[in-house]
């Protein structure tokens, strides 16, 4: 197994759907970004509530980030094939920002239109940045193998779930918003990689430099 640090990413651009995507998907990983990192936050959807949420999140996860960045969109919750061109724009404009270290967006197998949708076009809108596809645990069932992990401690997967509860009281209600989900998953993915808690991520392009 061969590893892969986060110790040399100094430019991050991190892509969501809605409000609460990147951090049930990412939050581990941004928890572990190395001080100082440089972070635009993206959003395609999101009423203003929900956006509040987002942006304390964000400011929680990433508070040793050196610059966060919010560029908050409010096309329709799960509408956005319908939106194609204005969803495009949003990536594009977020490539045009400048070259990330990493790109964080979601998986191009997602079963929800919105995340797949918006995976598919980080592949091709940041074309000399390593994207990490990431996935979010649904009642669509859709999780499937993957090639990149983000080892946790007990410590910091436990961080990620207190602060998903802290800052997202709008989410609590659903039933599958709860301890078992976001640590059982991190489990099975921890255990794939001999870590107690770990993300997991798809790789589908990434080029060796000397």
């Amino acid at each position: 197994m061969i590893g892969f640090s986060l110790a040399g990413v100094r430019s991050v651009v991190a892509l969501g759907a809605h409000p609460d995507d990147i951090e049930i998907a990412t939050g581990g990983l941004l928890l572990c970004l190395p001080e100082g990192v440089t972070v635009d936050y993206v959003l395609a959807t999101g009423v203003p509530n929900r956006q509040a949420e987002a942006r304390a999140a964000a400011s929680a996860f990433l508070s040793h980030a050196g610059s966060l960045t919010f560029h908050l969109n409010s096309l329709p919750d799960g509408r956005l094939p319908a939106h194609w061109n204005a969803t495009k724009e949003i990536v594009e404009a977020a490539a045009r920002i400048g070259t990330a270290d990493l790109v964080l967006a979601p998986s191009t197998d997602d079963a929800h239109q919105d995340h797949r949708l918006l995976g598919s076009l980080a592949s091709t809108a940041f074309r000399n940045s390593l994207v990490l596809h990431y996935e979010i645990p649904k009642w669509d069932g859709d999780l499937s193998r993957r090639n990149l992990y983000v080892p946790l401690t007990p410590d910091q997967g436990r961080r990620k779930v207190a602060l998903l509860h802290e800052h997202f009281p709008s989410q609590k209600a659903r039933d599958w918003w709860d301890d078992e989900v976001f640590l059982g998953l991190a489990r099975l993915r921890g255990m794939e990689c001999r870590a107690h808690y770990a993300e997991a991520y798809t790789v589908t392009k990434s080029v060796v430099t000397f």
